[in-house]
C-alpha cells in the first residue's frame, strides 16, 4: 500500500473515533432529557425490554428518578456531566494532531490505548462503590474494549507509515 493510501486510511479511521467521541461527549449533556425518552421508548407497547429485560426496565427508571430528583433540587450535581461531556470534545481534538501528523503524533494513539485500558479498572473499581449493576458496569466497559479497536487499527497503519518513509 502507498503512502498516500496509507494516510487516508489512518485518517478516515481518526475521523470516525473522533466523531464517535464528540457524539458521546454531546450526549452527556442532555442526560435528563434522553433518560426520560429512553424510559418512555422502554415503556412503550411495541418495546420488547419490559417483558425480555425487566432488569433493565428498572435500572432506566431508576436513573431516570435519581436525574429528575436531582435535577429539581441539586442540578449543580450535573455540571460533573457537563465536565464529562468536555472532557470528550477536548479529547477528540487532541487527535488531531494524529490525523495531521500521523508518525510524529502516534504518542496521541497510545495514549488514547491506554485511556480505553483504564476504563475496565475504572468501571470494575468504582461500579460496586456507586451501585452500578455489574451488567451496565459491562457495558460501560465495552466502551474501552470497542474504543480500542479503531486505534489498534491506527496504531498498526501508522508503524506500517513510517517503515514506508524510512524505505523511501
Amino acid at each position: 500500500m502507498s503512502e498516500r493510501a496509507l494516510v487516508r486510511r489512518i485518517r478516515v479511521w481518526l475521523v470516525v473515533f473522533i466523531v464517535c467521541l464528540v457524539l458521546s461527549g454531546l450526549t452527556a449533556f442532555p442526560l435528563v432529557t434522553e433518560l426520560r425518552w429512553a424510559e418512555d421508548l422502554l415503556a412503550s407497547s411495541a418495546s420488547p425490554v419490559p417483558e425480555h429485560f425487566p432488569a433493565l426496565a428498572e435500572w432506566i427508571s431508576r436513573v431516570r428518578t435519581g436525574l429528575d430528583e436531582v435535577d429539581a433540587n441539586q442540578p449543580f450535581v450535573l455540571y460533573g456531566t457537563d465536565w464529562l461531556a468536555f472532557a470528550h470534545l477536548v479529547i477528540a481534538v487532541a487527535f488531531y494532531g494524529p490525523y495531521r501528523d500521523p508518525v510524529r503524533n502516534i504518542w496521541v494513539i497510545e495514549f488514547g490505548m491506554i485511556a480505553c485500558a483504564g476504563i475496565i479498572p475504572l468501571a470494575l473499581i468504582c461500579g460496586p462503590i456507586r451501585d452500578i449493576p455489574f451488567w451496565w458496569t459491562v457495558i460501560d466497559m465495552s466502551f474501552g474494549v470497542f474504543g480500542v479497536i479503531p486505534l489498534l487499527v491506527v496504531r498498526r497503519m501508522i508503524k506500517r507509515l513510517e517503515a514506508v518513509a524510512v524505505t523511501a
